[in-house]
């Protein structure tokens, strides 16, 4: 059996996946594309290490800020944690909010065309030339769909979509599915977390807010200091904020408020990717309340009879 907690940010999956490894001699495999990289802490909202050494956590801290890290890698090493956990005899418990590593973990990736260099530069020069917006305008034009789940402001995964979509000639939504591998000899059951959404926004704001009393702009200046600000990784929501503090771009408010509503647009969008996920056990709350934490728990007694 797998089960999968899954749920906007902020919503309490951390806890509520430490509840059910306790409750049922489980370890946790993170979902989070940004929590594989060594040294990023403040920004991440990783589980703590008090969290960590008191439940075993996988798909954390396994890979340096100066490498890339894919969705793909993703599917390798959260298989084979998987695998390992089970071969143990003990409950895997994949939690995390990116949506892309998910399907990646259970539905599998198609093999797409290799990047092509030339068109790259193409794209990047052309965003130069027509600005913020073009990249999503154009792979609105190519596939929509695909355009709906890509934040316009996220370049990588916009020119990769292109690329995509041109080189395979058909939309990169049609080739997700083309030779992908489900993951399979698991009964994989879902809880999905849905909080009341001003209730969710006020416990973002608060969590955006309370990065920067903690030393986020201090974490990434230390961080850019030691791997340069090109890594794709400081465009992630907050250390994003952080750097253009540093860069002036910003003032402290400004900063924060930036990271709060690009937190609060990212939940929207997690929103709408998960209800695409199937026979979700969707509880009305946060994951650290133990009503829901109860309730969590007699889903998965149920299932695992």
């Amino acid at each position: 059996m797998l089960v999968v907690l899954l749920g906007p940010t902020a919503s309490g999956k951390t806890a509520l996946s430490l509840a059910i490894a306790k409750r049922f001699h489980g370890e946790i495999v993170s979902c989070d594309s940004v929590a594989v990289y060594r040294d990023f802490e403040i920004g991440t909202a990783k589980p703590t290490a008090a969290e960590r050494a008191c439940v075993p956590h996988h798909c954390i801290d396994i890979i340096s800020p100066d490498r890339e890290y894919s969705a793909g890698d993703y599917q390798r090493d959260g298989r084979a944690a998987i695998a390992d956990i089970s071969a143990r005899g003990l409950l895997p418990i994949v939690t995390g909010g990116t949506g892309l590593y998910l399907r990646a973990l259970l539905e599998g990736l198609f093999e797409g065309p290799q990047r092509s260099e030339p068109l790259r530069a193409r794209l990047r020069r052309s965003t130069a030339r027509h600005g913020a917006g073009w990249l999503s305008r154009v792979l609105d034009r190519l596939d929509p769909e695909a355009a709906g789940r890509i934040h316009a402001n996220d370049t990588p995964k916009l020119i990769r979509a292109i690329e995509v979509s041109l080189e395979a000639r058909r939309p990169i939504t049609e080739a997700w599915t083309a030779g992908a591998e489900p993951l399979a000899g698991y009964r994989i059951f879902r809880i999905g977390l849905a909080p009341e959404r001003a209730a969710l926004y006020a416990r973002i704001d608060a969590r955006a807010a309370s990065m920067f009393d903690r030393g986020l702009v201090q974490e990434t200046a230390r961080l850019i200091a030691r791997y340069g600000e090109e890594r794709r990784i400081f465009d992630s929501l907050g250390y994003r904020q952080a750097r253009q503090l540093l860069t002036g771009e910003l003032n402290e408010m400004q900063a924060i408020e930036a990271a709060q509503q690009g937190h609060r647009n990212y939940a929207k969008r997690q929103f709408t990717w998960f209800r695409r996920e199937p026979e979700v056990r969707w509880l009305a709350g946060f994951g650290d309340d133990p009503v829901i934490q109860q309730a969590a728990t007699e889903l998965v007694l149920n299932c695992k009879e």
